[in-house]
């Protein structure tokens, strides 16, 4: 179970109830922010969310409304006392960035703060834990970007509650169930791990596609996914648009996520030009019913 919250899913600058990207993703109680853009800490706020949970930061590219809202984010860490590290996954040059502004405003951070910074031109992984892997997504953009995919590890066996109702287990016997071993009782009993689990719920897939031209060799890295979040910043009638400035359309977005058989799209990152958002969904459903528009604080259930 994942749980995604839309913090901002406007492009270019932020207006008044108009925040630029940025998403909050749960993971098993592991939050992961993807993207800071201006205002990011104050729709964290309104989310009511624990600053001290997030331990990563996944950002696309070096683009204003992808990223300046990272070093107030920093900095209020340091205010707040954090003591636990904080890692930022980016492209090389964010550390340059970061840490030049924290040198010449002489508010180094007490917390240990890493880069990880990004130069491949294909698909890696990135981060890896019992919970979640990451990977990158190699977009198409004007500068140097990436998309990532969130995959939940599902390793454990899940406990058949009904089967185990009447047996007296302690904990260690459901810890044992959940690692696929059998247990064996008090009174010598052996009973097999097959009777008294079920398989491991299948991973969740999440696919944040961020400012990229179309391209079709996101497909097979996104194949399946159970939600696909691409970017739409224009709508067909400005095609010529999207080309210029290496974006997309939202009947581009649909057509990926037509290819890719995804089970859900999310458009977002939305020109302001566009004052009926309605118009996205519209012009998508028509190649990809299962279409929602993002809208900031929104949350989405994976």
């Amino acid at each position: 179970m994942m749980k995604l919250t839309i913090l901002g899913c406007h492009s270019a600058t932020p207006r008044e109830n108009k925040h630029t990207t940025s998403q909050l993703l749960e993971v098993k109680g592991n939050l992961f922010l993807i993207d800071c853009g201006e205002g990011t800490q104050m729709q964290l706020r309104k989310s009511k969310v624990k600053f001290s949970r997030i331990q990563h930061i996944f950002i696309s590219h070096l683009h204003g409304d992808h990223f300046y809202g990272l070093i107030g984010l920093i900095s209020t860490f340091r205010l707040l006392g954090r003591t636990a590290p904080l890692t930022i996954y980016g492209p090389e040059g964010i550390k340059e960035i970061i840490t030049l502004q924290l040198k010449l405003a002489k508010s180094r951070t007490d917390y240990p703060l890493h880069f990880h910074e990004l130069t491949s031109n294909s698909s890696e992984i990135i981060f890896e834990d019992e919970v979640v892997s990451v990977s990158t997504l190699p977009l198409i953009h004007r500068v140097y970007t990436n998309g990532f995919l969130f995959v939940s590890n599902s390793k454990k066996r899940k406990i058949n509650t009904s089967a185990t109702a009447n047996l007296d287990l302690k904990p260690f016997h459901f810890t044992q169930l959940q690692e696929g071993a059998s247990i064996q009782l008090e009174d010598g009993r052996t009973i097999e791990n097959s009777k008294l689990t079920l398989d491991p719920e299948q991973p969740k897939k999440y696919a944040y596609c961020s400012d990229t031209a179309y391209n079709e060799n996101l497909v097979p890295l996104i194949q399946g996914a159970d939600v696909l979040y691409h970017e739409a910043t224009f709508l067909a009638q400005h095609q010529q648009l999207a080309e210029k400035t290496m974006h997309s359309t939202a009947k581009e977005a649909a057509t990926i996520a037509k290819m890719a058989n995804v089970k859900q799209l999310l458009l977002g990152h939305f020109s302001n030009r566009y004052p009926d958002k309605n118009e996205f969904i519209e012009e998508a459903s028509k190649i990809f019913k299962s279409t929602e528009i993002t809208e900031d604080l929104k949350t989405f259930s994976i």
